[in-house]
């Protein structure tokens, strides 16, 4: 064997998963993947900015009641809205005056056939599945780079993203954008040690994915499953966790699914 390579060299990658003193933005923060994130993120030490849309806002209220509130800051956003993110970011730096990790979380779907996805439903897709994510990584990126300290930018995207389902024309364009978007900030931000990755679940048992494949639509999907079930959600918050870490900081422009086979057929 080369003497040119030593092969006890070591990274120093910490196998607990730390993230003391780590600040992370979680967007769609009262969501179900999102929870189960934010108690991942919690455990590990990191300290937390929950952004939630106005609707939202008494579930906000409630939620906060079970945090620490030094350690968890509810901030309202419309992550489709470049002034109400640049506003959410600012309170951020205003309370933490930091930024390390981004999980882009907030989603929203509704199936519907090719032809009958009116334009403005088309349009509330994309705008918080494709465009929110994009804001959102790009105030948090620029933040990551004027601190120097590197970082970690997380996109849920979806099985959809990568394989053809029916009645998804609007959620697949949007997921599939931000495969492409993923990678080309991977590229560009590499040079700044800020890791842009995806994952790509497939149906998440969250209040949202219950309504969307509940009855006998869900049970036929889950036939198309190799391992025949829909996924939990601290199988993806576990996911985000390992990316949120030193860890994962030889990838970046990966899209690792958690879809249970579905899309190796």
């Amino acid at each position: 064997m080369s003497s040119e390579y030593d092969v006890s060299l070591r990274y120093g990658v910490d196998d607990t998963g730390g993230l003391t003193d780590k600040v992370a933005v979680v967007t769609g923060g009262l969501g179900g993947i999102a929870m189960a994130s934010n108690e991942m993120l919690l455990e590990k030490g990191a300290k937390l900015a929950l952004l939630y849309p106005a609707f939202e806002r008494e579930k906000a209220q409630q939620t906060a009641e079970r945090f620490d509130a030094s350690r968890v800051l509810f901030v309202e956003c419309d992550v489709a809205d470049p002034a109400s993110v640049e506003q959410a970011f600012t309170r951020v730096d205003a309370r933490y005056g930091q930024l390390d990790i981004l999980v882009n979380c907030a989603g929203y779907v509704m199936l519907q056939p090719v032809l009958e996805t009116e334009f403005g439903e088309w349009n509330k897709q994309i705008a918080v599945n494709l465009t929110g994510p994009f804001l959102c990584a790009q105030a948090a990126a620029k933040r990551m780079i004027q601190a120097g300290r590197g970082g970690k930018i997380i996109n849920i995207a979806s099985q959809a993203a990568s394989i053809a389902i029916d009645n998804h024309v609007a959620y697949t364009s949007a997921k599939a954008g931000l495969l492409g978007m993923t990678k080309v900030m991977a590229k560009e931000f590499a040079q700044y040690r800020i890791n842009v990755n995806t994952l790509s679940p497939t149906v998440v048992l969250t209040p949202m994915g219950e309504k969307a494949w509940r009855g006998e639509k869900g049970e036929a999907m889950k036939k198309l499953i190799p391992l025949g079930r829909f996924a939990y959600t601290d199988e993806i918050a576990a996911a985000v966790l390992f990316f949120a870490g030193n860890g994962s900081d030889m990838i970046t422009g990966a899209d690792l699914m958690i879809d249970g086979g579905f899309t190796i057929w």
